[in-house]
């Protein structure tokens, strides 16, 4: 089923989201419908505060990506109660969006790896380095977890420059292909 998606404005998109645990209800089809909702709408990744829900987890699929980068052919990956413990590597600047802000994008820099703890839709334990772009999608979906958003990380002129479209957003205007709900 695919899910509106919360627009800036919403106020679930700046709440610090809660764990969760095996027996969230309906999880399975939560986890579905977030990759399905994603798909549609051509992100590579989204987090639950994204259509809603205040609770640490988010999707990515990155296979989109794979004529490109070979390496993500069929890569999907469900992050629950994920944890940072490091980030290391080189700072990279990158062209950033995001589903929640349709229409904005701007150069965020982010270091290129990052060690991570997190479980899996089976509630498997994981704790691994990640690093390249996969690096890049997860601390953006991460700062869902945490109430923030890519235009956090840019400075406060080029927030300024992107003021009129922010302000758009933040009035319900939202112009995208796919289903969203906006503050109005």
């Amino acid at each position: 089923m695919i899910l509106p998606i919360y627009t800036l404005g919403q106020p679930v998109l700046r709440k610090v989201a809660e764990e969760i645990t095996p027996e969230y209800p309906n999880l399975k089809e939560l986890i579905e419908n977030m990759y399905e909702t994603m798909e549609k709408a051509d992100g590579v990744g989204l987090a639950a505060p994204q259509v809603g829900l205040p609770i640490r987890m988010f999707v990515i699929d990155l296979d989109c990506l794979s004529d490109e980068m070979p390496e993500y052919k069929d890569f999907r990956k469900t992050f629950i109660n994920p944890e940072i413990l490091e980030v290391g590597g080189e700072e990279e600047s990158y062209e950033e969006g995001c589903l929640s802000l349709p229409g904005i994008h701007e150069t965020v820099k982010r270091m290129n790896k990052v060690h991570m703890r997190y479980q899996d839709a089976d509630f498997v334990e994981h704790d691994e380095w990640i690093d390249g772009y996969q690096a890049r999608v997860v601390q953006h979906e991460y700062d869902h977890l945490d109430g923030k958003v890519f235009i956090d990380h840019i400075s406060t002129l080029r927030r300024q420059l992107i003021k009129g479209k922010v302000n758009a957003l933040l009035k319900g205007k939202a112009h995208c292909s796919y289903k969203v709900k906006t503050v109005r």
